[in-house]
């Protein structure tokens, strides 16, 4: 039996692109076969919008109306027309004090915007970020100043083995705060409360559309999917997801992100 979405919501790193950050031709005419068939397909990333926007021309979503998730839940955008239509910003008293408590730790603290990544400092992760973004890494003169005019997100990254014990402080100190999670193995976001891509994709389905958890579909693979894992009725972990995702997930693909696991899940299971 054929599942029915009428939403299909897919991360992009580790999920929808493979580890060369491409689409294949054949994920793009599945997905547009999706669209032909009136399925709303949209992207949901930790990316900043300017960084989602090549893939939603790649499978066709800048010019019909669509939704793009950025910053893990803290934005959403009309695809075709570039309108941001629902924010959510850090506080700015929480992003100052994780990022002193971050500098305090030794690690550096990454903000985004349209075009610029804004890093506390130069370090390895910071050109990393760039090559999965595309952003420019900037060193402000006053990193606190940046916060102050807003920020969707703080992103500190680092080696795992130092990540990992930050991330369980974080957790403690902002548990009724902020939301705290490791996106990838090197990367930790500390996010508004509650702003996560399932609570953006409540609000696409149930606020803007009036359809119900029950007619999402999405895929995901790492933390910073959790919470649209959870909320989606058609929830499906790339088989190269963490195990905490694979847990969760209603659904698992046979294939992984290099293989086209999104294309061959859809193929078998919606079309």
């Amino acid at each position: 039996m054929k599942l029915k979405p009428r939403i299909i919501a897919m991360d992009l790193d580790d999920t929808l692109l493979k580890h060369d950050l491409t689409i294949s031709d054949h994920t793009v005419d599945v997905l547009q076969q999706c669209m032909s068939r009136g399925i709303l397909v949209a992207l949901a990333s930790g990316r900043a919008p300017e960084a989602m926007y090549p893939y939603a021309k790649r499978i066709g979503i800048d010019n019909r109306k669509s939704y793009i998730v950025a910053n893990n839940g803290s934005q959403i955008l009309i695809s075709d027309t570039r309108e941001l239509v629902y924010e959510r910003f850090l506080p700015e008293d929480i992003a100052i004090e994780a990022f002193r408590l971050t500098v305090a730790a030794g690690l550096s603290c990454h903000i985004y915007d349209d075009t610029t990544i804004y890093v506390s400092r130069e370090t390895e992760y910071s050109e990393r970020d760039f090559r999965l973004s595309g952003l420019k890494p900037v060193v402000p003169d006053d990193f606190e100043e940046v916060i102050r005019r807003g920020v969707y997100k703080l992103v500190i990254p680092g080696h795992p083995e130092f990540v990992t014990p930050v991330e369980a402080e974080f957790k403690v100190l902002f548990r009724d705060r902020a939301t705290v999670f490791v996106s990838k193995p090197f990367f930790m976001e500390v996010l508004p409360l509650n702003a996560g891509k399932g609570e953006a994709l409540q609000e696409i389905a149930e606020t803007f559309l009036g359809f119900s958890a029950e007619d999402v579909m999405a895929f995901g693979d790492s933390m910073n999917d959790e919470s649209m894992i959870r909320y989606a009725g058609l929830s499906v972990a790339m088989i190269n997801s963490r195990k905490e995702i694979l847990d969760l997930a209603k659904f698992i693909t046979d294939r992984t992100n290099d293989d086209d696991g999104i294309a061959d899940f859809l193929e078998k299971n919606v079309l």
